[in-house]
């Protein structure tokens, strides 16, 4: 069973600068894996983990080290032990699950037991001023925002933002960037505004202060829990977990973690580290089994893929398999 496989670095430019927590961000430059096998292509991207150090780069420098593995039939369990956990393994999980769906000329929706149906996704406002920040607010076609905040202005961002959208289902994503004392002040204020949730509020590695903490707001693990081997100790700290699979390093993982968060009574979120719809499409099957969804990434984007996903105010459609899986 030969192969033939191709790792790439791809530019996708953004419609305009994007900020969150510490970072603007104006393009991004993913790793691309096609794997070809029989007359038949697996196509994965990963965009990678940006606080952890991934770059294109990277993650190309990673995936060279598994090639020929993968010429030789190396399957998505055998590249689970090759690579840890990050954007190059998810990159080439999902190629592995597209190549192995289009060779059993099977759906991904068989192959993993579900039904799909559409999901609503938050379309995200980033950091600029209340002013500016209610202004995009008002251009987004959905009822879900998520809404990203720093320490600088945030009751005033958010305050703008739910006057402007009185009617929306709002989130909040601090990304890192609080104190336990912001979160104490804040949440409170953001729960009388109509907030539903807030996402990452202190920086990994120092929210321990959580585990004695009864928030008025649900509290959402991202950066504090990569993959399933953290669950246990975001468990104790959050109330949901946000799956992503540059972080799990693929789909596989993420199913893992999303059965082991739900025997645990955790709520689920899906994200995305920005990519084209190659990327969201994936991450579409762990929204499947979510209470928030966060797959807007590919709006951002210039161009995206042929064959993209749809996205009709809000609402995501069931991708097609020309595209993935």
């Amino acid at each position: 069973m030969q192969r033939e496989v191709k790792f790439s670095i791809q530019s996708w430019v953004l419609k305009e600068p994007f900020s969150i927590t510490g970072h603007t961000f104006t393009e991004v430059k993913l790793l691309f894996v096609e794997i070809k096998q029989g007359g038949y292509t697996g196509r994965g991207e990963a965009s990678g983990v940006y606080y952890l150090d991934e770059t294109g780069s990277s993650m190309l420098a990673q995936v060279k080290h598994v090639k020929q593995a993968l010429e030789n039939g190396a399957d998505r369990h055998a590249i689970d032990k090759l690579l840890s956990a990050g954007g190059a393994r998810n990159a080439i999980d999902c190629a592995l699950w597209d190549l192995e769906c289009k060779i059993l000329g099977q759906y991904i929706w068989s192959s993993i037991g579900l039904i799909p149906k559409q999901v609503c996704t938050v379309n995200t406002v980033g950091i600029d001023t209340p002013e500016l920040m209610a202004k995009k607010a008002k251009t987004i076609d959905a009822k879900n925002i998520k809404v990203k905040i720093d320490g600088n202005q945030p009751l005033e961002q958010i305050t703008a933002v739910c006057l402007a959208r009185p009617n929306a289902n709002i989130v909040v994503d601090v990304n890192q960037g609080w104190n336990f004392g912001q979160l104490q002040e804040f949440a409170p204020k953001f729960k009388a505004l109509g907030v539903k949730m807030i996402e990452q509020p202190l920086p990994r590695g120092h929210d321990s202060e959580l585990e004695n903490y009864s928030s008025p707001l649900p509290l959402c693990a991202d950066e504090s829990c990569l993959d399933s081997s953290e669950l246990i100790k975001a468990s104790k700290r959050y109330q949901m977990i946000n799956i992503k699979l540059d972080k799990t390093g693929g789909l596989t993982e993420a199913l893992v973690l999303a059965e082991k968060a739900k025997s645990l009574g955790m709520g689920l979120m899906v994200g995305n580290m920005m990519g084209t719809s190659l990327a969201m499409a994936p991450a579409f099957v762990i929204a499947q089994l979510c209470d928030f969804v966060d797959l807007d990434g590919a709006l951002f984007l210039v161009k995206d893929r042929s064959n993209a996903m749809s996205y009709e105010g809000g609402v995501v459609s069931i991708f097609n398999s020309a595209l993935w899986g």
